[in-house]
């Protein structure tokens, strides 16, 4: 009895942890799509392949900081506090890789995959950086 009440223990944590991450993904999602000239959801239900791959790869990205920095902090508000700069350089690269390539909601709506992964292998490369960057 004394180990599962041992074990039960980090539940509180966790529910303070989980809830705050998935709170962070979604706002993060929602300004991705607000920073983005083109409707994700609509596409994606047309069967966009090219604009599926680039958002599941925005997701994937931000939450590798992100599970890194539930794995680093110090306690839930350390947690925010790095989900919060890791939600900042995440958007901060996308807006660069707008920059190089100013065509990039057209040639996603058209379907083109060729650059929709070099969004999202930027994406979750920054991401595993950024998550790298968030041990200490």
């Amino acid at each position: 009895m004394a180990d599962l009440q041992a074990s039960l223990a980090g539940i509180l944590p966790f529910i303070a942890y989980f809830a705050a991450a998935i709170a962070m993904l979604l706002i993060f999602m929602k300004i991705y799509t607000a920073m983005t000239p083109h409707d994700e959801m609509a596409l994606i239900k047309e069967n966009n392949v090219s604009a599926s791959v680039v958002f599941s790869a925005a997701f994937v990205g931000f939450s590798l900081p992100l599970a890194s920095a539930a794995a680093n902090s110090l306690n839930i508000v350390d947690f925010i506090i790095w989900g919060i700069i890791a939600c900042i350089a995440q958007l901060v690269v996308y807006q660069i890789f707008r920059r190089f390539y100013p065509k990039i909601t057209d040639r996603i709506e058209r379907g083109e995959i060729a650059i929709s992964i070099k969004l999202a292998a930027i994406s979750i490369t920054v991401g595993l950086l950024n998550a790298a960057c968030i041990t200490y």
